[in-house]
């Protein structure tokens, strides 16, 4: 589960890198519009590989935390964006956010990949 959360993932997240340095408008709207189709598809797996780290009087719980820590940082984002547009550049949040994002994902996958999951 590891492995298709991280993997299917980090595509996405790529393609949010490359939105800015598309050539027009055109492969930008594509590019971001392929990001889309790709960006979702760690959630199930997500959901499932944290209920399954945990014993099951836990996972409401574990997927609670989850959740509100998502939803917490959230409204950050057009604030840091905003400013980055305004000091480096109107690309800057694609790049940033698909950077930490890529980052994310490579740590997440080389802390998790020796853990096994319960039967």
């Amino acid at each position: 589960m590891l492995n298709t959360m991280v993997f299917t993932h980090l595509p996405s997240n790529l393609l949010l890198i490359l939105v800015p340095l598309m050539p027009s408008l055109g492969w930008a709207i594509a590019v971001l519009l392929a990001r889309f189709v790709l960006s979702q598809m760690d959630v199930p797996t997500r959901q499932a590989y944290i209920a399954a780290m945990v014993d099951p009087e836990e996972r409401t719980a574990a997927a609670a935390f989850t959740n509100t820590s998502r939803y917490a940082a959230r409204p950050l984002g057009p604030l840091v964006g905003t400013a980055l547009m305004s000091a480096v550049g109107f690309g800057a949040p694609f790049v940033v956010a698909g950077a930490i994002k890529s980052v994310y994902d490579l740590l997440l996958w080389r802390v998790f990949r020796r853990v096994r999951l319960p039967e």
